[in-house]
């Protein structure tokens, strides 16, 4: 769910750090002194355009394929069929390629490979020209795009169809926190620029201010804690009170002159079995079940996700809780000698 909101997030900010500007202010005007920056791991620029498909205007995004998925995350589930691979390969290959929206696909009944017709307006008269476009993908979501219908072309295209070849946005993903890299970013460009600078941060907590957002963030810390713990006295407790029911097993092999460690030896099999066993029938079934999920959670995300998020740390965390639960629970059982055997052999009879 996290992982998710972060998509979300970077999804309507357009990358780590956006800088948005207009196309007679761009933000490729600025681009050498922002790509730059420390902190700065990899950037790109992106037209925002708008076009006519017949007489609905709509946002156009001009992008370079070769560079726009360095700066900003590109999900399967923001195209068609395909997914992303799909989608930017077609388009790199169409110079005058165009994505369109699945309304724009519906309305107009498109087919692959068909012409499309754009009105685009040229920078030198300020009039809007037909502007031929093939049709070779459709796009769902795109950084920065509104949620109704929209468009994606090769931004040299649209350049060279336009007469101009500002960018008017400039996405920068941070290799540290984004909102240093968007301090640092508004210091650079000083007080009298016109260009607007938000991050990532901001944005995602602008989106989880809303009335209707939840944060599961402390809720899930406290179910993760108690997996954890569980985890642990599972392990520890299994081992514990299994030897607890064969502890006279025990006392007769120590009375008969078997020694700690041998005893030790048959703890430590019985342990490494169980956690091995437990990992190998627990982690497929909680694998499924995480599918099974985030499956049935994927009409709560915009878009939803792609794959299963990892907590990598968090998975470490239940192994290692797991295994020194065991180790103690040997420990502890294997300290006992013949004192013990004999007072336990007594009782037993």
């Amino acid at each position: 769910y996290q992982a998710q909101g972060r998509v979300d997030a970077e999804l309507t900010n357009g990358a780590d750090v956006a800088v948005t500007g207009t196309t007679s202010a761009p933000a490729s005007d600025a681009m050498a002194k922002l790509a730059a920056l420390p902190g700065v791991a990899s950037s790109a620029t992106m037209q925002h355009r708008y076009a006519y498909v017949g007489k609905d205007l709509q946002d156009l995004f001009g992008i370079d394929v070769k560079t726009i998925g360095g700066a900003t995350k590109l999900a399967d589930a923001f195209f068609g069929p395909g997914g992303a691979r799909a989608a930017l390969d077609a388009l790199a290959k169409t110079p005058n390629g165009v994505l369109v929206s699945q309304e724009t696909v519906n309305d107009y009944q498109l087919a692959l490979g068909d012409p499309v017709r754009l009105r685009l307006q040229d920078a030198t008269t300020h009039g809007y020209a037909t502007v031929p476009f093939r049709f070779v993908g459709i796009v769902k979501e795109f950084p920065t795009a509104p949620k109704d219908s929209f468009l994606v072309a090769n931004a040299d295209y649209v350049a060279a169809k336009t007469g101009s070849n500002a960018r008017e946005v400039a996405l920068l993903r941070a290799s540290g926190e984004p909102a240093d890299l968007a301090k640092a970013a508004r210091t650079a460009l000083g007080s009298a620029s016109t260009l607007r600078v938000t991050d990532v941060s901001s944005t995602a907590h602008l989106i989880g201010s809303s009335l209707t957002a939840v944060d599961l963030r402390r809720l899930g810390g406290v179910e993760l804690a108690f997996a954890v713990a569980f985890a642990a006295m599972a392990a520890g407790l299994t081992l514990w009170l299994g030897e607890g029911e064969r502890a006279r097993g025990s006392a007769i092999l120590l009375a008969l002159g078997a020694d700690r460690r041998e005893i030790r030896a048959f703890l430590w099999s019985e342990g490494l079995v169980l956690v091995v066993a437990g990992v190998g029938l627990g982690a497929p079934l909680g694998l499924a079940a995480a599918w099974t999920l985030v499956r049935l959670l994927d009409g709560a995300f915009d878009p939803p996700p792609d794959a299963l998020s990892w907590p990598v740390a968090y998975l470490f965390a239940v192994l290692i809780g797991t295994v020194v639960a065991m180790i103690a629970a040997v420990l502890a059982r294997g300290l006992r000698g013949r004192e013990w055997a004999v007072g336990e052999m007594r009782a037993g009879r």
